[in-house]
């Protein structure tokens, strides 16, 4: 939720485009399945629910198995491996990263789970700037988090980097 909102905000505040942002919560708040949607566009936008998206994230296997389906045909998938076990069922191009493996190997704690996933996306997609992340990020994350939250954010452009040569 948090990574999304920090996306849409890079991109309305930032890179002057329109983002809507929209989440839901499973049956329980904490450990249930969550979903939070962005839509990022030069244009107005005139209906705020995703159906097919063009970008999916699965950080848990309930969320791959519950919003694989879904994805628009040709899409990116980003899974991380760690959770995650893909099947080449969907029409999308799947990525599969070690994003849980590297956040606790490089920085210790999970904390920033969220952010390099985010830094992965951007890596792949360069939907908004990366400056412009970096911002957000210096205004909605407390002091004592942000060299962590742009370490990770950092480790997800890396990893992103190192899938697409």
């Amino acid at each position: 939720m948090t990574a999304a909102i920090i996306l849409a905000e890079a991109a309305v505040l930032y890179d002057d485009l329109t983002a809507v942002q929209t989440q839901s919560y499973g049956a329980a708040a904490r450990g249930g399945a969550t979903r939070s949607d962005v839509i990022i566009s030069e244009d107005p936008i005139n209906y705020p629910m995703v159906l097919q998206p063009n970008i999916l994230v699965c950080l848990t296997q309930e969320a791959y198995h519950k919003y694989a389906p879904i994805i628009r045909p040709g899409g990116l998938l980003i899974s991380d491996s760690h959770y995650v076990s893909t099947e080449r069922r969907v029409d999308a191009v799947q990525n599969e990263l070690p994003l849980y493996e590297t956040v606790i190997r490089q920085l210790g704690s999970a904390v920033a789970l969220n952010i390099c996933m985010l830094g992965a996306v951007l890596g792949f997609t360069r939907l908004v700037k990366i400056a412009s992340v970096k911002e957000v990020l210096q205004k909605r994350v407390p002091n004592r988090f942000l060299d962590m939250n742009n370490q990770a954010l950092n480790l997800g452009l890396e990893l992103a980097g190192d899938m697409s040569r």
